[in-house]
């Protein structure tokens, strides 16, 4: 933990990812997972998060074990076929990560994932959040539709509203 990385948190405000992501960005996205999962069984969600405040930011947690906590928040584990995939950013530290339950995780290996998260962040550091984040959900769409393709119309068992924390 840096005092640089604390500067950013406590200096990132909430306002900045409700900036970045106002409700047209946010519904483009929900339009993105809902598409996408017209072609597969999995459920995918997004999650911005603008910084970390308090005992996370100053115990040093890093994105990744951040959005760990936030797939089991969210309950994205608790799906029949364990294949909920998580998006998660964190603003103040432009990272992106994924996290996939392990019926989809054990298809895609650590690689697959990790250059989806390059691709989107390489969007985001050109300001394109909206494409960036849109590109994202495709990719992983496409990882879920090869390995768990849509049956019919199967439950929609996660909701598909982007989470801004």
């Amino acid at each position: 933990m840096g005092i640089a990385r604390i500067g950013k948190h406590l200096l990132e405000h909430r306002w900045r990812a409700q900036r970045l992501f106002p409700p047209p960005v946010l519904a483009a996205i929900e339009q993105a997972i809902k598409t996408g999962e017209t072609t597969h069984s999995g459920q995918v969600r997004f999650v911005v998060e603008g910084a970390l405040d308090g005992a996370p930011l100053f115990r040093g947690q890093l994105a990744r074990e951040r959005a760990i906590d936030v797939f089991a928040q969210l309950r994205i584990w608790d799906t029949v076929h364990n294949n909920g995939v998580l998006i998660y950013l964190l603003l103040a530290d432009r990272n992106v990560e994924i996290v996939a339950d392990r019926g989809i995780d054990a298809k895609v290996n650590a690689a697959g994932w990790e250059k989806i998260c390059a691709g989107m962040e390489s969007d985001f550091k050109a300001r394109k959040f909206k494409s960036g984040v849109i590109r994202g959900i495709e990719a992983v769409s496409r990882q879920l539709a090869q390995h768990f393709p849509a049956h019919g119309k199967g439950p929609n068992e996660l909701p598909d509203a982007p989470v801004v924390i």
